[in-house]
C-alpha cells in the first residue's frame, strides 16, 4: 500500500498554472455586458448610494439633536440647582459692609 506522496514544486506550479488557465477560461467565456444593462445597474447603485446618505444625514441630525436637548436639560438641571442652593458664605468684607449698614440705620433711626 502506497503512502502519502508530498507534492514537490513542479507538482505545486503545474497545478497553479492550470488553475490560472481554469479562471481564464472561465473569465473569457461569459458574454459581454450590455452597455444599457450596465448604465442601469450604476444608476440603481448611485440611486441606493444616495438613500443610503440621506438615512446617514438623518441619523446624524437625530444624534446632534438628542446631544442638544441633554445639553439644555444639563443647563436647566445646573441653573436650578444653582438657584436652590444657598447661597455661599459671606466675605469678612461683606460682613463688615453689612454691619456698617445696620449700624448706620440704627443711628438714623435715633435721630
Amino acid at each position: 500500500m502506497a503512502g502519502y506522496k508530498e507534492p514537490g514544486i513542479q507538482d505545486r506550479v503545474n497545478a497553479a498554472a492550470q488553475a490560472r488557465a481554469k479562471a481564464l477560461e472561465l473569465l473569457k467565456s461569459k458574454p459581454p455586458i450590455d452597455p444599457d444593462v450596465q448604465a442601469e445597474r450604476i444608476a440603481k447603485a448611485a440611486e441606493r448610494e444616495a438613500a443610503q446618505a440621506a438615512k446617514r444625514e438623518a441619523a446624524k441630525a437625530a444624534r446632534e439633536a438628542k446631544i442638544a436637548e441633554k445639553a439644555a436639560q444639563a443647563e436647566k438641571a445646573r441653573q436650578e440647582a444653582a438657584a436652590a442652593a444657598p447661597p455661599p458664605p459671606l466675605t469678612e468684607e461683606e460682613k463688615k459692609a453689612a454691619r456698617d449698614a445696620r449700624y448706620a440705620a440704627r443711628k438714623a433711626r435715633k435721630k
